[in-house]
């Protein structure tokens, strides 16, 4: 049965494929490539599993082109069987998910950044960061105006309830982001597009900006409530409010690297963790720093108000923070499990079935 790889199924026997992969990757192969559902399915498990190293995968499939003898489907002008890497100035055929539905961020292959797929990733997260600044902080002000009707425990549970539900959201179309550190730790770990970043970066300050104005105008607005601030200010040092929130980012994006960009892991589930992981840090950071983890929680609020007062602590601090959490995590991605133990999605609902 011939193997599939991007939509594209030339005449590669597994046989082919087994060598390939055993030349290139011993240690994916030492326990050998037994008969499971997967190879059943497509004669060998899916070449692009996130635990697999995408320069393996790129080489392979210019080695099978080259066996092969055939060019790669929908090629009219002759390109190269390696176009397929990122940054090449081929047009954007398509879009793959580099992360599982819950907070995936897409690598998108071309140079056509403006397409319809894209400007909806981009409504997506000024959609998203929009109602999670508005939940929030929205929060924040009415548990000052109202002189602590929601409570503190109140404002953790909707920062974490809101970033839940906008993770089940829109994750499958943007990847959930919201957060300009978190865009920039995918990036770095080559798991988002480093040409897109800006258009995300502009997207998610947008989002929360005009957050920031509609809870302006609802509670500030005529004079009333000049008082009120839902932006994030240090409560002690700034080397105090640094550090803290270094911690909480690099906790923050560790969680979701391990959940959303591992198949190994619980993928359902992962809008569940990165919630919970953000309102525990916002329950126990909140007095201190606000608890932030995310530049555009921080930039909005300030924009509107006016008060630019230690804000550099909270673009500095998270992004940092998540770019180490990110790559911390990546540090444990790495596994000698054989291929066929790789290639299996670990999905609760399948498991559940399974029992059953």
């Amino acid at each position: 049965m011939a193997v599939v790889v991007d939509g594209v199924s030339p005449p590669w026997s597994k046989e082919a494929v087994v060598h390939l992969l055993s030349a290139h990757q011993p240690c994916l192969l030492k326990n050998g490539l037994e008969e499971t559902e997967t190879t059943r399915a497509s004669g060998l498990p899916n070449l692009r599993n996130d635990s697999i190293n995408r320069v393996l995968i790129e080489s392979l499939v210019e080695s099978f082109a080259i066996e092969s003898g055939r060019e790669m489907a929908g090629r009219e002008d002759g390109a190269a069987a390696g176009a397929m890497e990122e940054g090449q100035d081929s047009k954007e055929v398509k879009c793959e998910s580099s992360e599982d539905g819950s907070s995936s961020s897409s690598r998108c292959h071309g140079n056509d950044v403006i397409s319809v797929q894209f400007m909806q990733k981009i409504l997506a997260e000024i959609l998203g960061t929009y109602f999670m600044i508005f939940a929030g902080c929205g929060a924040v002000v009415v548990n000052q105006s109202t002189g602590g009707a929601v409570t503190f425990p109140g404002i953790c549970a909707v920062w974490g309830l809101v970033v839940t539900v906008l993770v089940y959201s829109v994750g499958h179309i943007s990847g959930a982001h919201f957060n300009p550190a978190v865009t920039v730790a995918f990036a770095t770990c080559g798991r988002f597009r480093w040409k897109q970043v800006p258009s995300y970066v502009v997207a998610q300050v947008l989002g929360s900006t005009m957050a920031s104005l509609t809870l302006r105008v609802v509670f500030v607005g005529g004079g009333r409530g000049e008082h009120l601030f839902f932006g994030t200010t240090p409560a002690g040092s700034m080397a105090q409010a640094a550090a803290l929130e270094f911690v909480i980012s690099f906790f923050l994006m560790f969680v979701v690297s391990g959940v959303a960009t591992d198949n190994r892991a619980i993928g359902e589930l992962a809008g569940l963790a990165v919630g919970a992981t953000v309102a525990v840090n916002v329950l126990f950071a909140g007095p201190v720093t606000g608890a932030s983890m995310n530049p555009a929680r921080s930039l909005g609020p300030a924009m509107v108000a006016g008060r630019y007062g230690g804000v550099w602590v909270y673009v500095a601090a998270p992004v940092s923070g998540m770019v180490c959490g990110a790559w911390a995590y990546n540090l444990l991605r790495f596994t000698d499990k054989p291929l066929r133990d790789i290639a299996n999605t670990a999905s609760f609902l399948r498991r559940s079935s399974r029992r059953s």
